[in-house]
């Protein structure tokens, strides 16, 4: 079964047309939104961040934070609850936090446009309790602010200079 998320207008309204998961035929002015989901462990100010398959068509090996499209039907807050969730197996419903920032991209030669709205959870978790979904995730580490800076300027971390204010 094909995953659909809806298509929004410039203003983030619900436009009642839907796309298909990478289906990237979209008009001008048409917009889906992604969620990323920042997981910060409180003890020592870590964050979990997680390695892309080797195999994913762009930005293999990079790193990044979780994430993915929102779903037809789905607000983006349902969504980076359940992307964190299948991607690192942590629930971060009860986690202080929530939504920090959005920012948008247009991109009309990719004709992908979308929004992407960040979220922060602070909580305490163990290495152990981090579950990754094998068909998204080549492994995980929890890294300090200057180790994810450090991947970003190497240009190897997903999103970096769009998000790295969340990590301050």
């Amino acid at each position: 079964m094909i995953e659909l998320w809806d298509i929004y207008d410039e203003n983030r309204q619900r436009t009642g047309k839907t796309m298909g998961y990478n289906d990237w035929h979209m008009e001008p002015g048409e917009f889906h939104i992604t969620v990323l989901g920042v997981v910060q462990r409180a003890s020592d100010g870590a964050f979990l961040i997680t390695q892309r398959r080797l195999d994913k068509e762009w930005g293999a090996g990079w790193w990044e934070i979780p994430g993915g499209g929102v779903r037809a039907g789905e607000e983006p807050d349902q969504a980076v609850l359940r992307e964190i969730g299948e991607e690192t197996g942590l629930d971060v419903s009860d986690a202080e936090g929530g939504y920090v920032f959005s920012y948008k991209r247009v991109n009309p030669e990719e004709k992908n446009n979308y929004f992407v709205d960040i979220y922060k959870f602070v909580m305490e978790f163990d290495e152990a309790d981090v579950r990754t979904q094998e068909e998204e995730v080549a492994g995980f580490k929890l890294a300090q602010v200057e180790e994810i800076r450090e991947y970003g300027e190497q240009g190897i971390f997903l999103h970096y200079d769009s998000i790295k204010r969340v990590f301050e």
